[in-house]
């Protein structure tokens, strides 16, 4: 590796042209779905140059890529001189990029593409160049000039490194954007120097803030480089960014999407790995940006990329992150609903050898009995099942279906920690944390008014009652069972004003996003956002 930056993609967003500081959040239109497109670090770092992004663009317009939705080409770091202009102003390297940015970002512009660039909050770029510390409004209004409608916001150089610092520096920067005449999306990289600690609260309270700021945020380490680690390191990073995403999906919305970071998608490892990463980056609707040496993809690596079935679900207008609706040793299967009333089925083998998993449709929010199509996603063929769908997978591989008949869904999946990964498991008459065995006491169903009760008993519900946790019979009208949803991952249930807790009373008073009180729920589930 060049240098340490568990940063590289951030993605965050922007800016209305209006006087009222707005993200993509309160205005959609912004960014109404996650971008598409092509970013070199992963794979080049720093030799980015004008040859390489002519030739991508070409070979993005001629390939089919272009047409399938990668419409973006973002410079990542290195791009510019090691000293600013004299009157302050950041340069391009004119040996890169001899004809200059402004004239490649109208070659992108005549051929159909956005124009991204890559700068950096602290005093200087993980590679050593200027940061923007001290001329954000410099930066923003030259990006602006040069024709930029994309900016990642790295985070390396910061001092002092601290959660309020961080975020003091973003928010400055969506300030400066939100009163630009050329906003831009801002792709936010802070929340990834605080990812994968011991303690993960400083690292939710800058997400807590993500999608008041911009459009994407890169939430976790990058996505290990081209040619420099082993296949099963390179399998390992794709696993570590997709179980960090699949823990935050309480604040992605429409307008604001989790990024997990590039699509290898000519790394040296098994073709089933690098689609398995496609379709379960897509199946979170995140931002869909290859880096990869895109002129020599193969023609296997272009299919999969350009797949208008799988595309189509990562741009669904929902904008739903799938979340989990059971675990075990071998396999993790996620759903979400998509905007034509459709419901997505995602099953990934994590095993190390080909695996059969036979799963009741009941578990993926269904009512018991029903009858749907299920259309394979990668072979486009569809089949007629009732109640329950067999799948064998090869090691590492992921089968994704559209569900459509579907009728009456329900948010059903796992309730876990998000820290400890272990899931709320129903028992008798109480409830407690465990490890994820894909049991029906561990897949629950959430009402619309926070009722909670798990597919193994559904007529016992959730209790607080008395300072403890239990399991008793659903009385909808009581607010002992009657649990809310928080952005902060907290389980609030409103007769006790306690919150859920992985620990002996399984109820305690809330605390500022404790680790063992925030968790993840299943999609569908109304997020209060206060």
């Amino acid at each position: 590796m060049l240098f340490s930056r568990p940063s590289s993609t951030t993605v965050f967003f922007l800016a209305s042209a209006i006087t009222t500081a707005l993200a993509s959040i309160e205005n959609v239109s912004l960014l109404p779905t996650p971008p598409m497109g092509f970013n070199n670090w992963a794979r080049f770092q720093c030799n980015l140059n004008e040859q390489l992004f002519v030739e991508t663009a070409d070979a993005m317009a001629s390939n089919g890529l272009l047409a399938a939705g990668y419409d973006r080409l973002n410079l990542d770091d290195c791009w510019m001189t090691h000293q600013r202009a004299a009157d302050g102003q950041l340069q391009w390297d004119p040996e890169k990029f001899p004809r200059g940015l402004i004239w490649l970002g109208q070659y992108f512009k005549a051929r159909g593409f956005h124009f991204g660039i890559y700068e950096d909050a602290g005093n200087a770029t993980c590679g050593g160049y200027p940061g923007s510390l001290g001329y954000e409004a410099i930066d923003a209004k030259t990006f602006g000039d040069w024709g930029i409608d994309y900016l990642k916001l790295d985070a390396c150089n910061i001092d002092p490194f601290t959660a309020g610092h961080y975020k003091q520096l973003y928010r400055k920067w969506h300030a400066i954007l939100s009163s630009s005449d050329k906003p831009l999306i801002f792709s936010e990289s802070a929340p990834a120097y605080f990812s994968d600690t011991n303690n993960n609260t400083d690292w939710y309270d800058i997400l807590d803030i993500m999608p008041e700021n911009g459009e994407l945020a890169r939430h976790s380490d990058d996505i290990d480089i081209y040619d420099y680690y082993t296949a099963a390191e390179y399998w390992e990073s794709i696993m570590t960014n997709y179980r960090n995403n699949y823990r935050i999906a309480r604040y992605q919305q429409p307008g604001f999407y989790n990024d997990p970071d590039f699509l290898i998608a000519d790394w040296p490892i098994p073709l089933d790995e690098r689609k398995s990463q496609f379709a379960l980056w897509a199946s979170f609707s995140a931002p869909l940006i290859i880096s990869a040496d895109v002129p020599n993809l193969t023609k296997d690596e272009i299919a999969y990329l350009s797949n208008k079935d799988i595309i189509a679900v990562d741009q669904d207008a929902l904008a739903q992150q799938a979340t989990l609706v059971q675990q075990d040793a071998n396999f993790d299967v996620l759903t979400k609903s998509l905007s034509n009333g459709d419901r997505l089925l995602t099953v990934l083998n994590k095993g190390d050898k080909t695996n059969t998993i036979t799963l009741d449709l009941q578990r993926a929010g269904l009512p018991q009995g029903s009858t749907v199509t299920a259309k394979d996603l990668w072979t486009s063929q569809s089949q007629s099942i009732t109640n329950q769908i067999k799948i064998t997978l090869n090691t590492h591989a992921t089968a994704i279906y559209r569900l459509s008949g579907v009728k009456n869904v329900t948010p059903t999946g796992q309730i876990f920690n998000a820290l400890s990964y272990n899931c709320l498991t129903a028992s008798g008459n109480v409830a407690t944390f465990g490890t994820c065995e894909a049991a029906s006491s561990q897949v629950w169903q959430i009402s619309p008014r926070g009722l909670i009760s798990p597919l193994s008993n559904p007529n016992k519900c959730l209790t607080a009652q008395n300072g403890q946790l239990s399991m008793a019979k659903c009385s909808p009208s009581k607010t002992s069972h009657q649990w809310e949803y928080r952005l902060t991952g907290n389980l609030f249930n409103k007769n006790s004003n306690q919150c859920l807790v992985e620990g002996d009373s399984g109820l305690t008073t809330c605390g500022f996003e404790l680790d063992s009180q925030v968790f993840g729920l299943p999609v569908g589930v109304k997020v209060v956002r206060t």
